[in-house]
């Protein structure tokens, strides 16, 4: 089995200014990007779709996806230059973003783009982040969505940026295009609280799975995070203990764990998924908080691999078998 990600792979540009001289260091980064590295590092055979620019920056995402095995037959290549996220700090200290991303290579992807035909063990579809709203991009992975949601696991990760998206009315409106093919969305609480202020998470969840979403999960950084399903009461894992370094990619590791849990089960459907009991979904749940909190334990977006992660239980087999009846 297979997974495709798709959406933005970008530069993170951290700026510090010491005594008048002015450093930078480039990072490569995107929540997708980290997402199809999270994936592959546990062991899924993984696949990325996105712009990648033919600059400097474009060959060392390139270079760096097939270094970590995955996959990038379904990269669009571009003369169109890499998005820049500048990160510097504000008066108070705080982290200041600022992105060059018109007209960039991951924001240019149209509906010629998408891949023809996905390969048959493809089990499930990744999207999220600032592609998931701005065009051309935007339509183009809706598009996607609409045309393999009924062969295909479609997991969403709104992880919102204002910065990039400033109007949330018209961010609401998109995002709500891609709900009716979601069979998974994992947000986090800060998300929900930017996107859907004064609702509560079971409000919020409810639309979703009126919308057709089968299993909704929010992050509540060291808090651990909680699984929603339709009718059912919330699943809650607690955080892991760890001495933080950053938390820089936490959430992606964590969503590809959540991802790569399913798969070792042999459930990446929408059908498997609707059909978990409320113990697989604990255990699943447990892997990914494990996942997110390791990233947490060093610095940058730096995934788990499967060796460092908690084995398979025993019982795997069975998990199979009886969560889908």
């Amino acid at each position: 089995m297979s997974i495709l990600v798709c959406g933005e792979a970008i530069v993170d540009l951290f700026v510090s200014i010491d005594d008048g001289t002015m450093r930078a260091q480039p990072v490569l980064g995107g929540s997708p990007y980290n997402v199809a590295i999270g994936l592959a590092r546990l062991g899924v055979t993984t696949s990325f779709f996105g712009g990648l620019s033919s600059d400097i920056f474009g060959a060392a995402i390139r270079s760096r996806l097939v270094a970590e095995g995955v996959g990038v037959a379904h990269a669009v290549e571009s003369a169109r230059l890499t998005t820049i996220s500048v990160v510097g700090k504000d008066t108070d200290g705080q982290p200041a973003y600022a992105f060059h991303g018109e007209g960039k290579a991951d924001r240019s992807i149209d509906v010629a783009d998408l891949p023809k035909e996905l390969d048959k063990d493809t089990r499930a579809i990744v999207m999220g982040s600032f592609t998931l709203a701005v065009e051309p991009v935007a339509s183009a992975h809706l598009a996607l969505a609409r045309r393999e949601a009924g062969k295909r696991l479609i997991s969403i990760d709104p992880n919102l940026r204002p910065t990039v998206i400033p109007d949330l009315a018209r961010w609401r409106r998109q995002f709500a295009e891609f709900l009716p093919d979601a069979g998974i969305i994992k947000a986090s609480d800060e998300d929900l609280g930017i996107a859907f202020p004064g609702m509560s998470h079971r409000e919020v969840t409810a639309n979703w799975f009126a919308a057709g979403a089968a299993l909704c999960v929010i992050t509540h950084g060291a808090k651990g995070a909680v699984a929603w399903r339709p009718g059912r009461d919330p699943i809650v894992e607690t955080g892991r203990p760890v001495e933080t370094v950053d938390t820089v990619g936490a959430g992606d590791s964590f969503h590809a764990a959540l991802l790569a849990r399913l798969d070792q089960y042999g459930l990446l459907s929408r059908e498997g998924v609707a059909a978990l009991d409320d113990a697989h979904v604990s255990e699943v749940l447990a892997f990914a908080v494990t996942a997110a909190a390791i990233t947490c334990s060093r610095r940058g977006a730096d995934p788990p691999r499967l060796a460092e992660m908690p084995p398979n239980p025993a019982n795997a087999d069975t998990v199979r078998a009886d969560a889908v009846r």
